[in-house]
């Protein structure tokens, strides 16, 4: 069973911790080194040490992290081993040797794994025990205590990133989850709007007479399954909107006046949205408004065109339409918004309902 890939914080963690080992033992072990020649009785090993150190140095900084790894601990070792010759007080441990066994054992907890640090450190810790006298044994312990410490401090820290990187994928799951609600939610509004507009439609001519003719019926339910099924239509070719606009005034309940004025050809995807939107805002000024008249003017926008139907009935408050109404709101202003255009609603109680459906390029 393999262990799951580091989350993108705990990842950047661990780099940044690797970069940052390797120099600050360097610089830490190159002070410790000036200062245990000034001290060191003896001058030949302690700047031969010294050079070790330096060159274990610049390893720690542009090696890669086995070579390093390998002159860290010549280093360490070399220092141990060399004690006798470089202690200030005879038969006592060297504070050289402490300290850089010391920063060695810490610095390695942020770079390798125990598996490899611990057996290292044990020879290491022999090494300083046999030339450094008894003195050593209390040195040891610390030096395990501070190599432990510094390990659980890592571990911690590296739990910690992981749970950031959890909660961070759990805070980008929800975000996930909540835009696909939003999708599923938007296509269902468009999936009520186009029934709306396709099956409902039919049903109410059909149930009102207006079409009494089966193969019309026919025609009818053929349109609205291919529709509601979205098996392949026309390409959205060029279409003519007063075309289109036209056949939906044909058998009004209520008369309408119609203005047109010369526009462009649209696309046959915006000039349907055009035409559906204008069909719904029609067919509510007939059902609801109680208008005697009702007009309609087909003229050009800036780069498109726009559509205005007003009637004279009693007018509604918007802002008083139930969700559940998916006339207004689903089939002319969604259907609008969804074909790139606008839809505005404008009425108010007694003064008639104006709407505007507009529709540019780009």
């Amino acid at each position: 069973m393999t262990a799951s890939a580091p989350g993108p914080v705990e990842a950047q963690f661990r780099a940044s911790v690797a970069r940052f080992a390797g120099p600050a033992r360097a610089v830490a072990t190159a002070a410790v080194g000036v200062f245990g020649v000034v001290a060191a009785p003896g001058a030949f090993p302690a700047f031969g040490l010294l050079a070790v150190t330096l060159v274990a140095g610049a390893a720690d900084v542009f090696a890669g992290r086995r070579t390093s790894f390998a002159l860290a601990v010549l280093r360490a070792g070399a220092v141990g081993a060399c004690q006798p010759w470089i202690t200030s007080v005879p038969g006592e441990a060297s504070l050289w040797a402490v300290n850089v066994l010391t920063i060695t054992a810490i610095t390695w907890q942020w770079e390798h794994p125990p598996r490899l640090t611990g057996p290292a450190l044990v020879v290491l810790l022999a090494v300083g025990i046999a030339a450094g006298g008894g003195d050593w044994l209390p040195v040891a312990l610390r030096v395990v205590v501070e190599t432990v410490l510094a390990r659980l401090a890592f571990v911690l820290l590296i739990r910690s990133t992981a749970r950031t990187d959890t909660a961070r994928a759990e805070q980008a799951a929800l975000e996930r989850a909540a835009a696909l609600d939003r999708d599923r939610r938007r296509r269902e509004r468009e999936y009520l709007a186009l029934l709306h507009d396709t099956a409902s439609a039919t049903f109410l001519t059909v149930a009102s007479g207006a079409a009494a003719d089966p193969s019309a019926v026919a025609g009818y339910a053929a349109r609205d399954l291919a529709i509601l099924t979205g098996s392949p239509r026309e390409e959205d070719t060029p279409a003519d909107l007063e075309a289109g606009l036209r056949a939906t005034l044909a058998g009004r309940a209520v008369p309408v006046e119609a203005v047109w004025e010369p526009v462009p050809l649209i696309p046959a995807s915006a000039a349907l949205a055009l035409v559906r939107a204008a069909e719904e805002a029609l067919r509510n000024a007939e059902r609801h408004s109680g208008a005697d008249s009702v007009s309609l003017r087909l003229g050009a926008s800036p780069d498109g065109v726009a559509v205005t139907i007003t009637d004279d009935g009693a007018g509604f408050d918007p802002a008083t339409v139930s969700p559940a109404r998916r006339g207004v709101r689903g089939s002319v202003v969604e259907r609008m918004r969804a074909a790139g255009g606008t839809a505005e609603v404008a009425s108010s109680p007694g003064a008639g309902t104006v709407v505007t459906l507009r529709w540019s390029r780009g």
